[in-house]
């Protein structure tokens, strides 16, 4: 078999890549719709054709060799450029529904209950809300056919439109029922590792303690054994959590002001702090009047709910004083 690109090739190429991004042959048998085997047959018949393994392979991991990473590389690139310029030369309906993806706890702590002012403004626009936290790139975008999307984090697109729609604040929060079992807890230096609820997952590329480090920076704490805390994947679920009495959780002022507010949460220490991460919209280079609508719409949203925020936070504020 020579070099060009036969069926053949191009099959196991796109394993490889599937197995390289995924660093798993499992994960990518589950993303590509094939058994495991199947994907680990793929390899091997394109590292018996090289004559040079790709992987090395253990019983708990998976390695690219120098030259698997190299080919990674390449064949990554190749494959995104490819899927970008078809999502761009695809001809599609120029009225259908928009799938907007958006973080779990964002989309059900903020969006979803401010989506019914959407629809009486927007009824031509039939929005689909995706709960997801996935990585984005272009070519992902077109593969699952996305019109556009909505992430916590530090908003670094290299082939997409990132636009802040809202900044974030962080403070720690806990059920009354929580402090009034700890009436010793009046300061953060009282603060004990095993308190904490984490959301390991703020953001794609975030560390596991990311949140409650960067605010006990602030604080002027230093707390060691950070991770004998409890942890979860979504930020919501360690608010539920605190709800529950169960510790302290960073509060994402815009997923806990309403549960300040009606006091079901307390913020015992006050102290809010600008997170590294804000809300963004994220979009194709050339988004469609759809996507500008929902864009503009989040960000009259995003500036009204300031100035509620802001009148909340700097009650803490002026009580930490």
């Amino acid at each position: 078999m020579d070099a060009r690109l036969n069926p053949s090739l191009l099959a196991w190429l796109r394993c490889f890549e599937a197995a390289a991004r995924c660093m798993s042959f499992t994960k990518a048998a589950s993303e590509l719709c094939i058994t495991q085997g199947a994907v680990s047959q793929q390899v091997k018949q394109l590292e018996e054709w090289l004559q040079r393994p790709l992987f090395l392979r253990s019983p708990r991991a998976l390695v690219l060799t120098p030259e698997g990473q190299w080919l990674a590389s390449v064949v990554r690139e190749s494959f995104q450029a490819i899927e970008g310029t078809l999502a761009q030369l695809r001809v599609r309906p120029m009225e259908g529904p928009l799938a907007l993806s958006c973080a779990p706890s964002f989309a059900m702590g903020w969006l979803t209950p401010r989506l019914g002012d959407f629809f009486r403004r927007h009824p031509e626009v039939e929005l689909r809300v995706i709960g997801e936290f996935h990585a984005l790139d272009r070519a992902r975008m077109a593969r699952d056919e996305l019109g556009a999307a909505v992430r916590y984090d530090l908003g670094d697109y290299h082939d997409l439109q990132a636009s802040e729609f809202l900044d974030e604040w962080l403070l720690p929060v806990a059920s009354p029922a929580f402090m009034a079992a700890h009436p010793g807890l009046r300061a953060p230096s009282e603060l004990r590792a095993p308190m904490l609820l984490h959301d390991d997952n703020a953001w794609d590329g975030a560390g596991p303690h990311e949140e409650w480090a960067h605010w006990l920076r602030h604080a002027g704490v230093a707390l060691a054994n950070l991770e004998q805390g409890h942890h979860f994947n979504l930020s919501q679920l360690a608010v539920g959590a605190a709800l529950a009495g169960q510790g302290i959780a960073i509060g994402r002022a815009a997923l806990v002001l309403d549960e300040l507010a009606a006091g079901r949460l307390v913020a015992p220490f006050g102290l809010p702090v600008r997170s590294r991460a804000a809300y963004h919209f994220v979009s194709p280079m050339q988004p469609g009047p759809q996507v500008e609508r929902v864009r503009a719409w989040l960000e009259a949203q995003g500036a009204h709910f300031r100035v509620r925020r802001d009148e909340l936070l700097g009650r803490y504020r002026a009580g930490a004083r």
